[in-house]
């Protein structure tokens, strides 16, 4: 065998354990809360600075409602691969533990082919789980930016609105008069022009995209 009985066993699963421990991180950008105001208020605050104004596309987004389509859309497609790979990952955990007790009564040539075989099959799920993985990063990013698209023209027409003479990334500002933030007024706007749209998982593998359903 290519590798003692300890390391195979076991080993078929870390190819769903990739997949299920980092999607969930896939959302993050997409979730990160607004920060309540209640919180901000408790602070003393000094004017609000005329001109100046603040604005976070990542907490837009997470705050509105496509960030939660966006997030409830991700999870079904992280169903999907898992449902995907847990037949594949299932089957080899039970050749291994089928060779194991079959162990004694084999010859070592047809123990370690077999052994050579089923580390095979390991090995190419977790290229799949690999692949997979990147195809939800994939999808994620792309739906993201077509929301930050979408953001745009709204970012642009409330820095008019507000006469902002600067517009700071709220993720790099520590704290801020909330008179100046504009994110909660983006969070309406993007509501009401954008609450959800079609996509399907990314295909890497053969460069060809699902269609969208």
């Amino acid at each position: 065998m290519t590798a003692t009985s300890s390391k195979i066993i076991g080993l078929s699963a870390l190819a769903l354990v990739a997949v299920a421990s980092n999607v969930g991180a896939q959302t993050r950008p997409a979730a990160a809360p607004i920060r309540p105001a209640a919180s901000a208020s408790a602070v003393s605050q000094g004017p609000a600075i005329a001109g100046v104004c603040v604005f976070s596309v990542n907490q837009t987004i997470g705050a509105s409602a496509v960030g939660g389509f966006i997030r409830t859309r991700l999870e079904q497609i992280v169903t999907g691969v898992k449902a995907e790979l847990n037949p594949e990952d299932t089957a080899i955990a039970t050749d291994v533990k089928a060779l194991e007790a079959q162990r004694a009564a084999l010859d070592a040539a047809t123990y370690q082919s077999r052994g050579q075989a089923i580390q095979a099959r390991i090995n190419a799920l977790r290229e799949k789980a690999d692949l997979r993985q990147r195809e939800v990063k994939a999808t994620e990013d792309k739906a993201l930016n077509r929301v930050a698209q979408e953001l745009e023209p709204i970012a642009q027409t409330l820095y008019q609105q507000h006469r902002c003479s600067i517009l700071l990334d709220r993720g790099s500002v520590m704290m801020t008069n909330p008179e100046m933030d504009l994110t909660p007024a983006a969070v309406t706007a993007l509501n009401a022009k954008l609450q959800q749209f079609p996509f399907d998982r990314e295909h890497l593998d053969t460069g060809a995209k699902a269609p969208a359903r």
